[in-house]
């Protein structure tokens, strides 16, 4: 086992980790971190509403090689991706999700967790299973140091008028990550979830509202047992 630092982020779907912090992970991986995601589920059933051309099993196909391509734009590890259904994991035994985050912390060794927070960043019902999960696995993990949820703060979300977007109050952000020098870098794998790309209005905006939400990275560090081995403070403070 290499003795290089390492991230575990654990979401519930492809794009999940590009869109909200695809910069961190790429940044991170740069500064030599193992950076390490896990994805819940294949995506079947994020059919945008003007791309009715697959079935779910052919959707499912396309959107997990969408998130290799992802991956290797941010230069992280190939994803372990599960096969739980989309849109029902708040029907999944939450131990057996949990055991299934237990068994690939034991495999990668993680200090830190990157996942959802107890909103799901939106409220989708996954989100919410996925980062309760991971918040479980936490607790029983002893070797974690930090976990951390993606955020954006509630001044950020008014002032772009984001009503899908759960905003946290700013003084819960413990994390701020300009990631301008990976611009390219995560708009490259956001790119690579082609089927998904028009369920964002913000790639569509002007691009300082782009900048504005994409260019900064926002999180809550949700529990920590070990600072001094939280590398994710040690990168980005």
């Amino acid at each position: 086992m290499t003795n290089l630092p390492c991230l575990l982020a654990v979401f519930a779907h492809p794009d999940d980790e590009s869109f909200r912090c695809g910069g961190m992970l790429a940044l991170a991986a740069r500064r030599g971190v193992r950076v390490h995601l896990l994805t819940a589920t294949r995506g079947e059933a994020g059919m945008p509403d003007d791309s009715p051309m697959y079935r779910p099993e052919e959707l499912a196909h396309v959107r997990m090689q969408e998130l290799r391509c992802a991956c290797r734009a941010l230069g992280i590890a190939e994803p372990h991706i599960l096969e739980y259904p989309d849109g029902y994991l708040e029907r999944i035994d939450t131990e057996e999700l949990t055991r299934t985050i237990l068994d690939e912390i034991e495999m990668v060794h993680p200090q830190v967790l990157v996942s959802f927070g107890p909103d799901g960043l939106s409220g989708h019902p996954d989100h919410i299973a996925v980062g309760r999960c991971v918040a479980a696995a936490f607790e029983k993990s002893k070797q974690v140091a930090a976990l951390y949820t993606v955020a954006v703060p509630r001044s950020l979300t008014e002032q772009l008028g984001m009503e899908r977007v759960r905003g946290v109050p700013d003084e819960c952000i413990n994390l701020t990550v300009d990631v301008s020098a990976a611009w390219e870098t995560k708009m490259a794998a956001i790119r690579c979830h082609a089927t998904q790309v028009r369920s964002s209005p913000m790639l569509w905006a002007p691009a300082e509202r782009q900048r504005a939400f994409f260019g900064i990275e926002h999180f809550v560090r949700a529990a920590c047992r070990h600072p001094e081995q939280d590398i994710l403070a040690a990168l980005f403070a």
